[in-house]
């Protein structure tokens, strides 16, 4: 059975009845096609607070916050289906799993649960979505994730067992009929339920369709692509037609919502081309990412906020070989990747997004040197045709920037990018001036 084409539908796409019923006239062609699907939206983030109360041991709030989300559930089955026979149905299938998430109320809990209830998202969202696809008597099967979707002891795609399991998996099913499968959640080198984190339902999608050799891996969410600024800070932002990997792996790192930097990098090695669309606005192109780039001086830019900067300085480091490498092996032994790195005779800054460790971090930073820690910063990105060997520099961002202190420069690792550190208080001032000066847009309506 050759697939042509894999669908992911993020959370608000499933949002609603109305937003599953929406979804039946874009998947229903010819092409042969696996839908894969998100939790419907805010339902991830509710079983995040049952799992953080049942880690509490508040039980009693924990069962009034599954019974209200049964409830909600309840309420989708009533307006999703049209006949007395599906509706029952689709009760008994919530009363299923929220009795299975209730259960976790009776026992002590533990790491392992968290990920079964969490699971629960996407395996109600697929099933009530298959049964709709049923009730309109289209051909449908469902295509369990977790009997093929498996990540390894380091967290990473199994991809030998996926593209096994997954092949098995589709040779049970008629060609004809639609697959639909759950994005984000896996099983664990051990088989307990577990999930790919980074990048979820994107990931799932990118995975598979790199796996099966796809024509083309689509992405849909409530926006039509990438946009060359960010719409949330700034006006009269403009749709990006075509992206190369790089280019959208940069742009979704540094802070692009619309998809997961590990989301891309599937589709890259295998050179599957991933396209984003929009679910409100379908006949919208939308933004088609491949290995082809068209070079332009400035084609984006994005924003990461939520960064901590850190500045170690030290006689030791004049003229001295192995104390970068001490530095790098402080934040790998807290497994904490670094975005930025500058470096001067006596001193290197450098830049992390995650502060789980910073205590630990700059403790052991502190046998090296002096350290300095800075929070509440933001990584602006600007993504385009950097290449060292061609003449200027970019001066157009600079001149844009002359009013915002720049702390950090990153210029000449990319070949699409250059990125630079301010103070998250300066970012939509930011963005506007970079818009203005690179873009020719106003922030005016």
């Amino acid at each position: 059975m050759k697939i042509e084409k894999i669908m992911k539908f993020g959370g608000t796409s499933v949002g609603s009845p109305e937003r599953m019923k929406a979804l039946i006239p874009l998947i229903t062609d010819s092409e042969k096609k696996i839908v894969v699907l998100s939790a419907m939206s805010g339902t991830t983030n509710s079983l995040v607070e049952i799992n953080d109360l049942l880690y509490s041991d508040n039980v009693n709030e924990a069962s009034l916050k599954i019974e209200a989300l049964r409830e909600k559930y309840h309420k989708v089955v009533d307006d999703l289906y049209s006949t007395d026979e599906y509706k029952k149905t689709g009760h008994e299938l919530i009363n299923s799993h929220f009795d299975y998430i209730n259960n976790f109320t009776l026992r002590v809990f533990t790491k392992l649960q968290e990920k079964a209830i969490l699971s629960q998202g996407e395996l109600i969202s697929t099933s009530l979505f298959h049964d709709l696809l049923k009730e309109r008597n289209i051909k449908s099967e469902l295509l369990p994730a977790l009997n093929f979707m498996r990540i390894d002891k380091d967290g990473e795609p199994d991809y030998y067992y996926i593209e096994e399991n997954l092949i098995r998996e589709l040779r049970k099913h008629n060609a004809d009929s639609i697959k639909i499968t759950q994005g984000f959640i896996c099983r664990n080198v051990y088989g307990d339920i577990d999930n790919l984190k980074r990048g979820g339902s994107d990931y799932s999608a990118s995975i598979i369709g790199a796996v099966l050799k796809v024509k083309e891996i689509q992405i849909w969410t409530d926006i039509s692509g990438f946009h060359n600024n960010d719409p949330r800070y700034v006006k009269n932002t403009r749709v990006i037609r075509e992206l190369s990997f790089e280019e959208a792996a940069e742009l979704a790192y540094f802070g692009a919502k619309i998809l997961h930097p590990s989301s891309v990098n599937p589709a890259r090695e295998k050179n599957v081309p991933v396209r984003l669309k929009n679910t409100m606005e379908p006949e919208d192109e939308g933004t088609l990412i491949t290995s082809n780039s068209v070079l332009i001086d400035y084609k984006a830019v994005a924003a990461k906020d939520g960064i901590t900067v850190l500045r170690i300085k030290s006689d030791r480091m004049l003229m001295a070989y192995g104390f970068l490498r001490k530095v790098f092996e402080i934040f790998e032994a807290y497994k904490t990747p670094i975005d930025m790195v500058t470096t001067s005779e006596v001193g290197v800054s450098l830049t992390i997004d995650n502060s789980q460790y910073m205590n630990e971090i700059a403790k052991d930073l502190r046998e090296l040197g002096t350290v300095e820690v800075e929070g509440n910063q933001t990584i602006v990105c600007i993504v385009g045709d950097f290449r060292t060997d061609k003449t200027g520099s970019a001066p157009e961002i600079f001149q844009a920037l002359n009013t915002i202190p720049l702390k950090m420069i990153s210029y000449g690792g990319s070949q699409n990018s250059l990125s630079l550190l301010i103070d998250t208080k300066n970012k939509t001032q930011a963005l506007g001036l970079l818009s203005k000066h690179i873009f020719n847009n106003t922030n005016d309506k």
